[in-house]
């Protein structure tokens, strides 16, 4: 059976396989050529586990590497959890805020004495000082501090503007998302469909750009995950799908994230996949934007280039004046996404950065051969963990997604045999093949039942079924979309020539379909074998 992912895990489980990870990665680091049994002593030790386990889970954790090889597989919960019930939760609670978030600073040892005398006196079974010691950890390390008057932990907690660096590329790598200050065209009618979003990630230390990502839908977890896959992995077929000659040789996973306080950033399944891989995640404090100003300087560098294009808003009302937006908007969504890219790999990459006196990626050339280029060992499972997912039934005919019809030979032994819906993950981008998760748990890759179709992107197969519907079709036949999104994306040819001429009055119908700007990324490489693809039953 294949591992679930990440976000699938149990919260005390995960906590606990986060908590052995910390631990052996510093271990590995301080014993690199090797460690003694002295060393794996202390390392058992400080688990709180026999030395025997303690090999067993540095042997796990560098043949995986990802916090998900260090879940506890026995049932229940990790050795050591406890689960309290609430009135010692409340105790402990009471306790914490009442003896230890102190100016005197007692020692946690009083603590646990304070909390266990206080159990007994209720009559309850006094819990052990890790569970004690847990309730501690959940607390902001900064917010303990300030109650305690710790102010070398406050002062080292709180970052200062104007000093947040990294010394190393993909040491500290940011993200944000912008709404673009300018109007995009729909690319059936040419008509102006709306500003989309840009989410971009940069380097800390050279400043490169790592990835991007624009679509017309709100910043998501779907947005943030995308610009993440962007980023990982190599880009020179994305950048061979879009015409860009210049190189773009950013790649790899880095160290932390840093990112502000979104509901995107902070969703399940992106802070569990990036724990998984050995991503830290910094969450910028609440109503301070000066942390993260290294990303906002390029957003708004990056904003100030479309200030040149037809159909720009640019920044306010003033510098508008009574230029209209919408009737001069002329690029599509990919039109756009191609100008940034050309813009950020021929000219921001290349030009003189203020604060570094350099172009970044001269810095990036300079370092990248000193550095390991850390990848996901699992390129495919890492690239599923990050994308969106649905549920759906298995029918004799397959499995039904966006009008269209999958099917895999892997499939035949489960058709009839289970009611139960099956998680099926996709590419928006990319919809020529889907994973699915079989009820064994292991996932099988799933390609058109009709091998003949071409792959179309998510917008394409919706924007054409929409097209089919509202012609008055009941029933929609899958070839028919195809062929549709096809000779939809034929019309992108000659974009200027067309919005020349609607400007010139000619007939074009209202459109009823919003663009959701979907690329297609080719970084992943799925043929080498994927252990979970084929079931093992």
């Amino acid at each position: 059976m294949s591992d679930p992912f990440p976000d699938e895990i149990d919260e005390a489980l995960w906590d606990e396989a986060c908590r052995r990870a910390d631990a052996i990665r510093s271990f590995l680091k301080r014993n690199p050529e090797g460690a003694t049994a002295g060393d794996v002593a202390e390392l058992a030790a400080e688990l709180g586990l026999s030395q025997a386990t303690a090999y067993r889970l540095v042997k796990l954790f560098r043949a995986g590497g990802t916090v998900l090889s260090l879940v506890d597989r026995k049932r229940g919960r990790p050795e050591g959890h406890r689960t309290l019930d609430e009135k010692r939760e409340e105790i402990i609670r009471a306790t914490i805020n009442s003896h230890y978030l102190k100016r005197t600073r007692p020692t946690v040892s009083q603590l646990v004495r304070n909390v266990q005398a206080n159990c007994m006196s209720a009559g309850l079974k006094p819990p052990h000082r890790r569970t004690i010691v847990t309730r501690l950890d959940d607390i902001d390390l900064q917010k303990r501090a300030q109650r305690r008057g710790e102010q070398k932990i406050v002062k080292a907690t709180t970052p200062v503007p104007g000093v947040f660096g990294a010394s190393r590329p993909l040491e500290v790598v940011q993200m944000d998302h912008t709404k673009a200050d300018v109007f995009v065209v729909d690319e059936e009618t040419r008509q102006p469909l709306g500003r989309p979003w840009l989410t971009l990630a940069m380097d800390v230390c050279s400043r490169m750009v790592t990835g991007f990502y624009l679509t017309m839908d709100a910043p998501s977890r779907l947005s943030t995950s995308l610009c993440l896959l962007h980023s990982v992995f190599d880009k020179s077929a994305w950048l061979r799908e879009r015409e860009v000659t210049e190189p773009w040789p950013v790649a790899g996973l880095p160290d932390t994230v840093h990112v502000d306080n979104g509901a995107d950033f902070r969703s399940r399944a992106f802070k569990r996949g990036c724990e998984d891989a050995g991503m830290a995640i910094e969450w910028r404090p609440p109503g301070e934007p000066r942390f993260g100003g290294h990303i906002e300087r390029l957003i708004g560098s990056q904003m100030g280039k479309l200030h040149l294009l037809p159909g720009t808003t640019f920044s306010n009302e003033q510098e508008l004046g009574e230029y209209d937006s919408k009737r001069h908007a002329a690029l599509t969504l990919r039109e756009l996404e191609r100008y940034i890219a050309l813009d950020i790999v021929g000219s921001y990459h290349q030009s003189i950065h203020g604060t570094l006196g350099r172009p970044p990626i001269a810095v990036w050339r300079e370092h990248e051969g000193d550095i390991p280029l850390r990848l996901p060992q699992d390129r495919l499972r890492f690239w599923l963990t990050f994308l969106p997912e649905q549920e759906r039934t298995l029918r004799p005919t397959g499995i039904h997604l966006f009008g269209l019809r999958y099917w895999s030979a892997a499939l035949s032994a489960d058709v009839g045999r289970s009611d139960r819906r099956l998680l099926v993950k996709y590419d928006p981008r990319d919809l020529a093949r889907i994973f699915i998760r079989r009820s064994s748990g292991n996932f099988v890759e799933a390609r058109y039942a009709d091998v003949t179709l071409p792959s179309i992107t998510l917008h394409e197969a919706v924007t054409a079924r929409r097209t089919l519907l509202a012609k008055g079709r009941r029933e929609v036949d899958t070839g028919a979309i195809v062929r549709t999104a096809i000779a939809q994306r034929e019309l992108v040819e000659t974009a200027i020539k067309k919005t020349a001429a609607a400007r010139r009055g000619k007939a074009s119908s209202k459109s009823k379909v919003d663009d959701r700007g979907w690329g297609s990324l080719r970084g992943v490489d799925s043929s080498k074998p994927v252990p979970f693809v084929e079931d093992t039953d």
